[in-house]
């Protein structure tokens, strides 16, 4: 078992898969939240990376007392089915021992920043369950763009910040942009902008960032550049003799 409790993101109440399987099971909004809380709770619970069996389709559909239930999820993509096995997609970064780290560090250093602005430390230490309290995370982000990097782990941004290279290749790649664009000096106005907001993101969702900050900068760059107009000068009629007698 990976713990006790698992994650839940207030904005999922209003999400518009919600209200999909609401009208597919033709159950009320909140009836769906409560019965996929039971599907994730069980899979938390009896998973290791969020992978099961098919025929435990069946237990989970009796489990939440709706039947089908399982297959709306499939339908607006919150459960796949692959040979035989039915699995929740990004089971990692909702839920396990690594995703509850990572919540829990998150969470720290929110109520680390907290502490600090109000002068109250005994905050930080209390913000984290017992069990959790050896995790330690560097949340500063890699300043050498290290390639053994947990690409959901959760850093601030720092001034000497560089992107995990195979990130950075994957992303540029698929804008359409050289990776060798991005070096230190162009990185830096990107670095400047968000150090100091304290604002916390995955790496990947940093290398995210960047190529989407370069792909608007080239977008600028491309709508600033104006042509010089082409001064149009009058041509010259070599078979006028009228310049002999003064004319012009």
């Amino acid at each position: 078992m990976a713990g006790d409790w698992i994650k839940f993101e207030l904005t999922t109440l209003d999400k518009p898969e919600v209200c999909q399987i609401a009208e597919l099971a033709d159950i009320d909004i909140d009836a769906v939240v409560g019965k996929l809380m039971r599907v994730w709770a069980w899979f938390d619970q009896q998973t290791e990376e969020g992978n099961a069996p098919s025929v435990s389709k069946k237990l989970l559909n009796r489990l939440v007392g709706v039947s089908d239930f399982c297959e709306h999820m499939k339908f607006v993509g919150w459960m796949v089915e692959v040979d035989g096995v039915i699995s929740l997609p990004r089971f990692d970064r909702h839920n396990g021992k690594t995703a509850k780290n990572r919540l829990l560090t998150a969470k720290r250093v929110a109520n680390h920043k907290s502490g600090n602005a109000k002068g109250n430390a005994k905050s930080v230490s209390d913000a984290l369950p017992k069990e959790d309290v050896d995790v330690d995370v560097d949340l500063k982000a890699s300043p050498k763009g290290a390639d053994e990097i947990n690409p959901n782990d959760p850093v601030e941004m720092s001034l000497d910040w560089m992107p995990c290279p195979k990130l950075l290749k994957a992303y540029a790649f698929r804008a359409g942009l050289n990776p060798l664009l991005f070096t230190a000096e162009s990185i830096a106005p990107f670095t400047c902008h968000y150090k100091p907001l304290s604002r916390l993101e995955t790496q990947e969702s940093w290398v995210s960032l960047l190529v989407k900050w370069f792909i608007r900068d080239k977008a600028y760059q491309a709508n600033n550049v104006h042509k010089l107009p082409v001064k149009q000068s009058a041509a010259l009629d070599f078979d006028k003799t009228g310049w002999l007698g003064g004319e012009a």
